[in-house]
């Protein structure tokens, strides 16, 4: 079902700016989220018409969506925005989401492959596949339907990687944008997907007029697949951009003082004891972050460095993510099984080594930013990654950041940082350890220059120059 009016400016994510829940007397209770789009979209203005195009998560979205009729969900949910969420069927969504976008794509595009014995691109694969062009597809559609003639589409990520070139077909008059939150591959790497799924892939992307990463190198490694897998030169004529997004300063630093943050800075205080320096690391628990390694990071550091004992604490905050997946659930508990044995080597009644929780707070992260002597952001490999972006911006003393080279902040950040290789644990702990005694002043001038850094780029902006390059 189309709108009745179409849009000038449409966003397509897999995810929305609202979720929902049915309650036991069958009410729909909803959620608004946040992040960059939900920012980016806001600053365009009420004045002009634009859609967001997600798909339906969960039962309560299915439930949401078919009490709307399957067209716009009420605004009074969503903050506002114009949102059609789509009811993908649930096995095509899982095969989909669940089976090429995370468990193939996303491991391509972070080299997580252990490839003796992955990846494995057979017969249950291509069905998968499948399921990745029907659901794209559906995204297609239901853009097209919603556009008005000539309307700005901004496609995200690498969920959606064929749906520029499905709408393309569908509706030629638009302006399509496709943007990818990850990193890209490098050409032999990229080189491990079957070379017709590889070729898809770029040229459903390249059915945009523009197509933008995060940093040059991501941005660079696309293009260099694109002249080894179709050869040289872009034939779409799709331009390639640039944005590298940016933390949202005014938002972090409103929401970091209100008083459920204070609560749980007195919290964490009482936990870490008086005196006591801090490492601070907020992550999700996905494979790619490196949170085990940087657990054995600062065990060396202990070791080589005792004079750090019961002096210092890791404050490490690692949220499950993608638990519906057997090898993210083993993954948290390694991250659990690390930290208890720490303890238990090195805690004392009156020390613990190290503060774990892995339940999802944002009032505690943020807390854990304004404590932060060092912030330890260490990814195997990384699109962006706010976190090292955010604790700058927040902290109150100022901090010092211990940065992997593989994170794209690491473009924008690496002057003012000390940065490692996500892989040498020896190192990370000489590096804790150097970030540990720099002098007050000398972190407190790395997180002011570190700040600006991060904030060069807000959400508001990022989208829209995204908009304004896309509409030429």
């Amino acid at each position: 079902m189309a709108s009745t009016q179409g849009a000038e400016v449409l966003v397509a994510s897999n995810r929305g700016p609202v979720s929902y829940t049915v309650g036991p007397d069958g009410a729909l209770g909803s959620r608004r989220g946040g992040g960059g789009l939900v920012s980016g979209l806001s600053a365009i203005g009420p004045d002009t018409d634009a859609v967001w195009v997600c798909a339906a998560l969960g039962d309560g979205d299915r439930e949401a969506v078919r009490r709307a009729g399957g067209g716009l969900l009420p605004e009074a949910d969503t903050g506002g925005q114009r949102v059609r969420m789509l009811d993908i069927d649930a096995g095509v969504y899982a095969d989909a989401y669940n089976g090429i976008a995370n468990s193939a794509l996303w491991f391509v595009h972070h080299m997580m492959y252990q490839t003796p014995l992955e990846p494995v691109f057979d017969a249950e694969f291509r069905r998968q596949w499948d399921a990745y062009r029907a659901y794209n597809q559906a995204f297609a559609e239901a853009l097209a339907e919603e556009a008005a003639p000539g309307a700005a589409v901004l496609i995200q990520d690498y969920h959606l990687a064929l749906a520029p070139r499905m709408l393309r077909k569908l509706r030629p008059d638009l302006r399509i944008g496709h943007f990818s939150h990850t990193p890209w591959a490098p050409r032999d790497y990229f080189g491990l997907l079957p070379d017709d799924i590889a070729a898809e892939l770029l040229t459903g992307i390249l059915g945009a007029d523009r197509a933008a990463f995060l940093t040059r190198r991501w941005a660079d490694a696309f293009t260099d697949c694109c002249h080894a897998v179709l050869g040289p030169g872009i034939p779409s004529g799709t331009e390639i951009g640039v944005h590298g997004l940016g933390a949202d300063a005014d938002f972090l630093r409103e929401r970091a003082h209100r008083p459920d943050v204070d609560e749980r800075m007195a919290v964490l205080r009482e936990q870490i004891g008086e005196g006591r320096r801090t490492i601070v690391r907020v992550d999700r628990t996905e494979l790619s972050k490196n949170i085990v390694r940087g657990l054995l990071a600062y065990r060396r550091l202990l070791e080589d460095h005792p004079e750090w004992r019961e002096r210092v604490v890791h404050v490490a905050f690692a949220y499950p993510s993608r638990q519906d997946l057997a090898l993210y659930r083993s993954y948290t508990e390694e991250v659990r099984r690390v930290a208890e044995e720490i303890n238990s080597e090195y805690g004392t009644p009156g020390w613990t080594p190290v503060l774990l929780h892995l339940d999802d707070d944002f009032a505690r992260s943020l807390a854990a930013y304004r404590l932060a002597d060092v912030a330890l952001v260490n990814p195997i490999r990384d699109g962006m990654n706010l976190v090292a972006k955010e604790v700058p911006v927040v902290s109150d003393e100022g901090v010092a950041l211990v940065l992997s080279r593989e994170a794209g902040a690491y473009e924008e950040l690496a002057e003012h940082a000390i940065t490692v290789n996500p892989y040498d644990v020896v190192g990370t702990a000489e590096a804790l350890h150097e970030a540990l005694t720099l002098p007050a002043p000398a972190r407190a001038e790395r997180s002011k220059h570190l700040a600006a850094a991060a904030t060069a780029l807000p959400p508001a902006k990022w989208f829209l120059d995204q908009l304004n390059a896309l509409r030429g």
